[in-house]
């Protein structure tokens, strides 16, 4: 796939000036290691745009909004206009692709509609008063589960993601309606996450995903790649917490780190992620005009 196609055009023109700098250095060795390394780092900061964005404006207003008040606007509101701002310039500046916006977009519904159900079941709190919110959940909590969305539909065009034996959507589209089910059904009925978590890994066992950096794709086990992201996603929420952005029954005192179990909780979001992103984006495989180890001069 050609970069033009794979990227807005300003990405485009920093793909350009990338190679125009790293096709000089030596394609072997450690300095060609380096090279992937760092830029597989870049990458993922990239595909982190917005959500990196949120995260540190979370923790600015952590110190600018204090308990003493005088602030014209509430923490929460800010959170939420300075959101949809970044929203727009993305869109304005070619950071991201109408499509991204989309699955933003269905993201932030379905997250706000089970953020409504989880405060009143009295899983988390928002602490703070606000005005723009749905019962007990500010409206900026969305763009939490969006920012997760935008992550997983701009990995899919960056690192030009292919999958192979990737499962039937309609199986894939089960799943993800089941998980989403237990988040609310488990505060009534037995939690069946375990069984959750045995279906997962027998219907995304064979799916390898094959990632282009920049000279080289490499490749990793789907399953592996979820785990990785539900724990980047879990650092982060011991970020939010420690903010004070919203809490666990267990943090209203004092700070404590996120239970290790929540970390199930994201690696099943990363199904529903991948499924909604699917849905917009559809899997690619690998024999579709590339080939796994090769060299690609086309990133």
């Amino acid at each position: 796939m050609q970069a033009e196609k794979r990227f807005t055009s300003v990405e485009a023109r920093i793909d350009a000036a990338a190679h125009a700098l790293l096709d000089r250095m030596p394609r072997h060795g450690f300095s060609s290691a380096l090279v992937e390394f760092l830029v597989f780092g870049l990458k993922q900061a990239w595909a982190c745009l917005f959500g990196g964005a949120m995260l540190g404006l979370i923790i600015a207003t952590k110190f600018i909004w204090s308990d003493a008040g005088g602030m014209p606007l509430a923490r929460y509101d800010f959170l939420f206009i300075a959101a949809l701002v970044i929203q727009l310039g993305m869109l304005i500046f070619k950071l991201e692709t109408i499509a991204e916006a989309k699955v933003i977009l269905i993201f932030h519904v379905v997250g706000t509609v089970m953020e409504i159900f989880k405060t009143h079941a009295g899983s988390w709190i928002y602490p703070e008063y606000n005005l723009l919110r749905i019962g007990g959940v500010p409206l900026f909590s969305g763009f939490m589960y969006a920012a997760v969305g935008s992550y997983m539909a701009r990995i899919n065009r960056i690192f030009d993601i292919r999958l192979n034996r990737y499962p039937p959507f309609a199986a894939t589209a089960l799943l993800a309606a089941a998980i989403y089910a237990n988040f609310f059904a488990h505060h009534y009925l037995p939690d069946v996450r375990l069984a959750l978590f045995a279906f997962t890994a027998l219907l995304y066992w064979p799916t390898m995903m094959h990632y282009r950096v920049f000279r080289f794709r490499h490749r990793m086990p789907l399953l592996l790649a979820f785990l990785l992201v539900a724990l980047f996603i879990w650092l982060a929420e011991n970020i939010g917490t420690w903010s004070r952005a919203w809490l666990y029954p267990g943090q209203a005192a004092h700070w404590a780190p996120v239970s290790l179990s929540k970390l199930g909780s994201w690696y099943l979001l990363m199904i529903i992620s991948v499924v909604l992103v699917t849905w917009v984006h559809p899997p690619r495989p690998l024999e579709d005009g590339t080939e796994a180890g090769r060299r690609d001069q086309s990133s």
